[in-house]
């Protein structure tokens, strides 16, 4: 591991710290040029110039708070130092205005860093070469421009990298809420779907129960033979309702796994079975069915039974004594029209009060699906009494979707 990580990281955390241990880094290079290194002679400086390198090395402790300000203050200390070091060149005194051009590229924008950086490289070199004691084109002083413009463009090169990284990082975290959010939402879809199943299936079979179960025992003294009738259609329907909800309950085991049902789910081809259970339990019902055409999607095949299953079992539940249904599947160029109308029986007054249209989760359901296939659902009270459903499903699925 290297030994220098965790102070590194300490100090990356504490900025302010960072930068005067920068300012004192530079301080130091500073005076030790000035005093330690080979050109102390050469330079020869005075006690003013060793307290405006100090002055100007001190001013980089604020480089990330005044970015500008320092940059400005630091090439005044260096523009001072030339004046007053009787024409003397800027010396390593430019080093803290050359760390300030770096820091304003880095903490500004590309715009300010341009404006700051031209000004700087040739103020800067201009003053050094009109006041220095070396020719114009000496290469110390072409050096200087090089130096500051090599600061400028270090500093612009961290800014955008840090940008780049903001960015990254942003853009992964957008990324991250938007799986969870599509995670949840998937979710909520299938508990919804198989929410509907559930209600189907079982309001259909429980209905078909409810009404045997009471005919068996209506007539359980006086004709046993009907009842024994009815409790064998009570077994069958039971028996049918355990199988659906196995199907339906399969769905939330892992697709691996080998006892998952294998069973298509239920559509228009045994639509003739559905309306038997119906007959038998009382409930006359007419159909009619379009001849055969290309198969169906299997969402569309899926969702006109549930609707003819429970526009059924609410006209039963709900529809007066002596109802008649009149189940209708038509298909369109583009779409399958299902309606389910009762005729309301011999006691209107009945479906008004119980009404099968008052708005129960059957009703929701059928929306619901033809939502989802992108169709329509209407369901009302008809003008001459009874109750209509009628569902209109697009058969170009895929494209809705």
């Amino acid at each position: 591991m290297n030994p220098l990580a965790r102070p590194t990281r300490r100090l990356r955390a504490h900025p302010l710290a960072l930068d005067v241990v920068l300012a004192a880094a530079v301080l130091g290079v500073i005076l030790g040029s000035l005093y330690i290194g080979p050109d102390k002679a050469r330079y020869d400086a005075s006690v003013s110039g060793a307290a405006l390198g100090v002055l100007g090395s001190a001013a980089l402790a604020l480089r990330r708070r005044y970015p500008l300000g320092v940059l400005a203050f630091t090439c005044a200390v260096t523009v001072a130092y030339v004046a007053t070091e009787g024409g003397r060149e800027s010396g390593p005194v430019v080093v803290s205005a050359v760390v300030a051009l770096y820091s304003a590229a880095a903490y500004t924008d590309r715009p300010t860093t341009w404006r700051a950086g031209v000004l700087t490289c040739v103020g800067l070199t201009a003053v050094v070469m009109l006041v220095g004691r070396r020719p114009w084109y000496s290469p110390e002083n072409l050096a200087l421009l090089a130096w500051t413009g090599m600061a400028a463009a270090a500093g612009d090169a961290k800014r955008t990298r840090r940008a780049y990284i903001v960015a990254i990082e942003e853009r992964a975290e957008r990324a991250e809420r938007t799986r969870e959010q599509e995670a949840k939402r998937r979710v909520t879809e299938e508990r919804m779907r198989i929410a509907r199943e559930l209600h189907d299936v079982v309001a259909h079979h429980i209905a078909l129960v409810n009404v045997q179960a009471g005919v068996a025992a209506h007539v359980m003294d006086t004709r046993p033979d009907q009842a024994k009738q009815a409790l064998a259609h009570v077994r069958e329907a039971s028996r049918s309702a355990l199988d659906e909800l196995r199907a339906t309950v399969g769905l939330l085991r892992q697709s691996g796994d080998p006892e998952a049902p294998m069973e298509p789910a239920p559509g228009l081809g045994v639509l003739d079975q559905l309306v038997d259970g119906f007959r038998r339990a009382g409930l006359p019902v007419e159909v009619a069915v379009a001849e055969p055409a290309p198969p169906l999607p299997a969402s569309v095949d899926l969702t006109a039974y549930r609707v003819i299953q429970e526009s059924l079992t609410n006209a039963h539940k709900h529809a007066g004594a002596g109802a008649r249904v009149e189940v209708r599947v038509t298909r369109a160029p583009d779409a399958l029209e299902v309606t389910v109308q009762d005729d309301g029986g011999t006691s209107p007054a009945e479906t008004a009060e119980t009404g099968q249209h008052a708005g129960g989760h059957g009703l929701m359901g059928m929306r619901e699906r033809t939502a989802a296939l992108g169709g329509t659902c209407d369901a009302g009270r008809c003008p001459d009494g009874g109750f209509r459903v009628h569902a209109r499903l697009p058969l170009t699925v895929g494209e809705k979707a």
